[in-house]
């Protein structure tokens, strides 16, 4: 994290010799033009797969399949649109090799140790080479009604305090 600022402060530079560079080699106009391109193709990819990813998201979690995964490859598909409508060369190579299969399988594989994915069904999924941490589940599951379950204020609970007057 200390690397960040002089990080800041050297990309804006990389990025204006990266236009000097291609201006000379190409031309301004064609500069501009490919400036525009990924730009064009960043806002693109981002509304294209912003929906697209909600709906795996919700067909991954529906599934027995892993959501996390889905989620940290629509992650990783954002953030790599945000850099190709970033204007600069060095951000659009960056965008455009985490676009690519092989990346997104790398950083899911440095990624995926760190998480666990819980269901609202009270299920949880964890993958079967994660870490086991946390809580679990070797007690008596006890399944009650709402009518079984009330709330009647008496004062022998010792939870009665707690209870709102």
């Amino acid at each position: 994290m200390r690397f960040a600022p002089l990080f800041l402060l050297l990309l804006p530079l990389a990025e204006i010799a990266g236009f000097v560079i291609v201006g000379n080699a190409i031309g301004v106009a064609a500069t501009l033009g490919l400036v525009i391109l990924s730009t064009v193709a960043g806002i693109l990819l981002l509304r294209v797969h912003g929906m697209g990813l909600l709906m795996r998201f919700r067909d991954a979690s529906r599934m027995t399949g892993d959501p996390g995964q889905e989620l940290v490859r629509g992650a990783i598909t954002v953030f790599a649109s945000l850099l190709l409508i970033v204007p600069g060369f060095l951000t659009d190579l960056l965008g455009l090799l985490l676009l690519m299969p092989f990346a997104r399988k790398f950083l899911w594989a440095l990624i995926a140790p760190r998480i666990v994915t819980f269901r609202s069904e009270s299920r949880s999924y964890t993958r079967p080479d994660a870490p086991q941490s946390g809580p679990t589940k070797d007690g008596p599951v006890i399944d009650l009604e709402s009518e079984e379950f009330h709330r009647d204020g008496k004062k022998n609970s010792p939870w009665s305090d707690n209870l709102p007057k």
